[in-house]
């Protein structure tokens, strides 16, 4: 399993907004082979920056990658830009290979 990570740093006041682009993007990955979950997490706001992390699973990195590449990622990633003063910078990207994972038990 691959954890697919960006942070991003959003300027206070610009949070509806950031998150509704989010809710109303065209959601292409769900079809994706391999793409197993995502979530967009928002931290506690300070010093005028609420922190928010975009958060994927996907079977493999092979899957993900093979995600990046294609063009439905190109196609949902072209109209999910932010309004001008949205970010304070670009996201910060991470990937991790899941070694342990504990689940519940139904």
């Amino acid at each position: 399993m691959y954890v697919a990570m960006n942070r991003f740093a959003v300027n206070e006041g610009f949070e509806a907004g950031f998150e509704t682009i989010w809710r109303t993007r065209e959601k292409l990955v769900h079809d994706v082979p391999g793409f197993l979950e995502f979530k967009l997490l928002r931290g506690e706001t300070a010093e005028a920056v609420t922190p928010y992390l975009s958060h994927s699973t996907w079977a493999s990195k092979d899957a993900f990658v093979a995600w990046t590449n294609s063009e439905a990622f190109a196609s949902a990633h072209r109209d999910a830009r932010s309004p001008q003063g949205t970010l304070v910078g670009h996201p910060e990207f991470s990937g991790y290979e899941v070694v342990d994972t504990d689940e519940p038990t139904a």
